[in-house]
């Protein structure tokens, strides 16, 4: 499985976009995972994100948070011009995505989707985002992670 690339690095290489992919080693079912994949990559917690999908009133929603933080499901629904939001049933989101939970990506879904980038990724030159396997990130510059995804930027992490 090594070298082989994934949906969201072909997207990445397609579009000409720099980027640097990291492997890692991390049980996904360690608990404080994503502070474990921070450190197993040597970068502060903060520049690492997890992608989250949620249901937006019954609309399939993208959210890319801080691994040191939560999602705040109301600031997410606001951000779309939604009511309620809550995660979507892990299926529902490795069948939409085409990825596995722990691996799932913002890049390259399946299905795109509408994606909200938490502002804080602003704040970095760069930050690590799944790349659509467990074990391998992708570092790219939030600017373009937001121009691939067609997201909005909103602080929606809590915590």
């Amino acid at each position: 499985m090594a070298g082989q690339g994934t949906p969201a690095t072909a997207l990445l290489t397609r579009r000409k976009i720099a980027h640097t992919t990291h492997p890692y080693d991390v049980s996904p079912d360690a608990p404080n995972y994503g502070a474990l994949v921070a450190a197993a990559l040597g970068v502060p917690p903060e520049r690492v994100f997890k992608s989250l999908v949620a249901e937006v009133d019954g609309r399939l929603t993208v959210a890319v948070v801080p691994v040191t933080g939560e999602l705040d499901l109301k600031a997410l629904a606001a951000s779309v011009g939604g009511k309620r939001a809550a995660l979507a049933d892990r299926a529902v989101a490795e069948r939409t995505t085409g990825y596995v939970r722990g691996g799932i990506s913002p890049l390259g879904q399946r299905r795109a989707l509408p994606t909200v980038v938490d502002a804080s990724a602003l704040d970095h030159p760069t930050v690590y985002v799944s790349a659509g396997r467990r074990g391998l990130q992708v570092q790219l510059a939030p600017a373009d992670l937001v121009a691939l995804t067609g997201a909005v930027t909103a602080p929606i992490a809590a915590g």
